[in-house]
């Protein structure tokens, strides 16, 4: 692909994914566009050994950006990172294609690992912002990552995870529309937890009182028959 395909091509994806952009000059300020561009030249250069280089122009852009790409990730066609600061993406991270990254997203590793030590992103993945997903497995295509989520553990395809540890709240066989950007409308379990919680109290306070005007009612028999007996 030329560079002018290129260049349409991600200012496609940034116009179909970010409402707030009007236009293809827009496009040109914008943090994911510009850091991507450094990215894909940073990456030629670091798989022909030039490493100093390479991590010159990526560490460039992250000053310029507030997104930090290793120049040894490995990232498909259409990855979009809305707004972007803070966002971290690790030295041997793989990301497929159409993958969609916000704010405060970390794809680290644990530390201690050797070899691959980041995670591996397929397709039309979105994680949402603040998520950290740390270690070397997979994240399946069409999953999404709720935010603030620490994920440890491998994703299969067509999940959806959400909380600290990460957890899978929903899987199905139905595909994430590439569009679907929605972050709001997943699943809580700690908030279905809760107002479980909040029921069963209700009708526990619902038996109490019952129990509690019985007991009267008992005791008001038995003071009546005392009085009948004096």
């Amino acid at each position: 692909m030329g560079i002018i395909s290129y260049i349409r091509e991600e200012i496609q994806v940034v116009r179909e994914r970010d409402p707030a952009i009007k236009s293809n000059m827009e496009v040109l300020l914008y943090p994911s566009f510009r850091v991507i561009l450094r990215y894909r030249l940073a990456h030629r250069l670091y798989l022909k050994k030039h490493y100093f280089l390479a991590r010159w122009i990526s560490q460039r852009a992250a000053r310029k950006t507030g997104i930090e790409i290793h120049p040894g990730a490995t990232i498909g066609r259409g990855l979009f990172i809305d707004h972007g600061s803070g966002v971290i993406i690790g030295e041997t991270t793989v990301i497929g294609d159409n993958v969609t990254l916000y704010q405060g997203v970390t794809l680290g590793g644990t530390g201690k690992e050797q070899g691959k030590r980041h995670p591996t992103l397929e397709d039309n993945v979105m994680v949402s912002a603040g998520a950290k997903i740390l270690g070397s497995f997979t994240i399946g295509e069409n999953s999404k990552i709720g935010a603030g989520s620490v994920v440890l553990k491998e994703v299969p395809p067509n999940c959806t995870v959400v909380g600290v540890p990460g957890r899978i709240v929903r899987m199905d066989n139905k595909k994430v529309p590439r569009m679907d950007m929605d972050q709001v409308h997943l699943p809580d379990p700690v908030l279905d937890d809760i107002r479980m919680l909040q029921e069963e109290n209700i009708r526990l306070h619902g038996e109490l009182r019952r129990l509690v005007k019985k007991l009267r009612c008992v005791d008001a028999d038995k003071e009546g028959e005392n009085d009948e007996d004096l």
